[in-house]
């Protein structure tokens, strides 16, 4: 595991982003941990989230050009990671978003920020029905850009409604590359290291048990 993916597990969990117990999801199945991005809602966190992200960036070896976070979580996600990647990976990214609605006075237009152009990534948390995605696809193309890569906070690895997970649909689909600061195989890894078992056997024993059941192969 990298640096940038235990400070990341270390601050969901402080911020208690990432909790155990019985979360019933809005596909009905009951998971046994839950992540809410939202909950980096701070300066500080906000920080330290944006260096995971641009970390998980760099060690990746993509190529890419500019940053793109979907409305409306994705903005200061993509803000977080922008500055991150300036800061401490000495690049100056362009980066941008999308309004929800088309601006017809002032500034008008969808997007806000660089004009998008070359190799972009989208940044955003998890995908879940991968609407965000498709559409913020949908729009870099619209522009002339060409969409490469999804950066995610966390990555379930879970079946969506047939074989694959939704972030697998999103690859094959479009071509894309999902970089992830974290996914469901490393967090168990992490949690059973020693010194993390202490957090209960119990809660090991249930990730194990639910990606049994809905997980998919990496």
């Amino acid at each position: 595991m990298h640096d940038y993916q235990r400070d990341f597990l270390a601050l969901a969990l402080e911020r208690q982003a990432l909790r155990f117990g019985e979360f019933k999801l809005k596909s009905g199945r009951v998971s046994p941990y839950f992540f809410n991005a939202g909950l980096f809602n701070d300066g500080a966190s906000l920080a330290r989230l944006g260096r995971c992200y641009a970390a998980a960036l760099a060690a990746s070896g993509l190529a890419f050009d500019q940053l793109f976070g979907p409305a409306y979580k994705g903005i200061p996600l993509v803000a977080a990671c922008a500055t991150a990647y300036a800061e401490h990976h000495g690049r100056n990214l362009p980066w941008a978003f999308n309004r929800k609605e088309a601006k017809d006075h002032g500034e008008a237009g969808l997007i806000v920020g660089s004009p998008l152009q070359g190799r972009v990534v989208i940044v955003d948390d998890v995908i879940t029905a991968g609407t965000a995605v498709r559409e913020s696809i949908e729009l870099i193309r619209s522009l002339g850009a060409q969409p490469v890569a999804v950066a995610l906070a966390l990555d379930r690895q879970e079946r969506g409604l047939g074989a694959q997970s939704a972030v697998q649909e999103v690859a094959s689909r479009f071509g894309l590359r999902c970089v992830s600061i974290l996914t469901l195989n490393g967090l168990i890894e992490a949690l059973a290291a020693p010194g993390r078992a202490a957090r209960g056997p119990g809660q090991l024993a249930a990730l194990r048990a639910y990606r049994e059941q809905y997980g998919v192969a990496d």
